[in-house]
This record gives C-alpha cells, structure tokens and sequence, in this order.
C-alpha cells in the first residue's frame, strides 16, 4: 500500500482558453441581418422580434435594423426594430 496520495493530477491541469461569450450588440446599436447579438451558455436572454435563437444558445439578428432590450413577462428579451 502506498504511503502518499497521487499528487500532480489536479494540479498539472492547463488554463482552457476564455469562449468569447457575452453581448456583441448594445441597445439602439445598428446591426446588419446574420449579426450575432448575444454568445451565452443556456437562455439568459430571451429572442424578441426580429431575432433568433441558434442552437448553442446565440441570438442572431435575422433582419437589419436596431437593437432592443426589453422585459416581456419577466424574461429579458432582445428584439431587432427594423428602420
């Protein structure tokens, strides 16, 4: 039987590198139609009108205008008001 623990495992782990995640587009910000808006982990942000939500979670806009925060039945939202 061995008289220390395993040593090192967790301590040579490496640094994984930062997603990028977070908002791309800030309210009344002009975006262009494909624009990615918001990059996040699970629905913190919900889509308004104009917008949609990719399969990882991304808000994208799908047509060009501005951008709109919002609060619809206590779900932040962000729409994409065309001009």
């Amino acid at each position: 039987m061995a008289k220390k623990k395993a040593a090192g495992k967790t301590r040579q782990q490496k640094r994984t590198a930062g997603k990028r995640l977070g908002t791309k587009a800030s309210n009344g910000q002009k975006v262009t139609s494909g624009s990615i808006i918001v990059r996040q982990r699970g629905s913190e942000f919900h889509a308004g009108e104009g917008t949609k939500l990719g399969r990882d979670f991304t808000l994208f806009a799908t047509v060009d205008g501005v951008v709109k925060y919002g609060k619809k039945l206590g779900k932040k939202t962000i729409s994409v008001v065309s001009i």
